[in-house]
């Protein structure tokens, strides 16, 4: 399978910051999909881990951890979704990433894409979207009401896809 990778942390212009590879497409075991990947999304921790982090040996580095796509096949433990079913995740940092013809994704951690969303629109949504839910819900705290009485919040500088 083809796949967008790295050996050498770095920056970006150099000339082997990021290559066009081929690996074995992987399969499915435990409660992992096999997704065949449509789209995916670049987020600032993608730049982070390929300037900062070194892979295993001389193994190569998948990054990317949003995703959206179609199973294409489950594990033997996997149970809640069925080959051909559309999906959007955010994946682990302790795998390899997304940006990949097809990818090995637990479960646990994977939701049904919305089909008002297109594969571009639902990959563009994981890590922002829970980004912004622990601000408001686990930072924030917005189930309270305001000092004033009122439910409004203002975020300045929200730009970008968690804004």
């Amino acid at each position: 399978m083809k796949a967008v990778a790295y050996k050498t942390p770095g920056s970006i212009d150099r000339d082997d910051s990021l290559q066009n590879i081929t690996l074995e497409k992987p399969t499915a075991e435990g409660r992992d999909l096999l997704v065949k990947v449509h789209a995916v999304s670049v987020n600032p921790v993608d730049v982070k881990v390929r300037s900062k982090t070194s892979p295993e040996g001389s193994e190569w580095r998948v990054l990317g951890f949003d995703a959206a796509g179609v199973v294409e096949s489950v594990g033997p433990e996997a149970g809640n979704f069925q080959p051909g079913e559309a999906v959007f995740y955010a994946g682990s940092i302790a795998r390899p990433g997304t940006n990949s013809e097809f990818h090995l994704v637990d479960e646990r951690i994977v939701g049904h894409k919305p089909s008002t969303l297109s594969d571009t629109e639902a990959a563009a949504l994981p890590l922002t979207a829970i980004t912004a839910w622990e601000m408001l819900f686990d930072r924030l705290d917005v189930k309270r009401p305001t000092p004033q009485g009122g439910d409004t919040i203002l975020v300045v500088g929200g730009a970008g896809g968690v804004g």
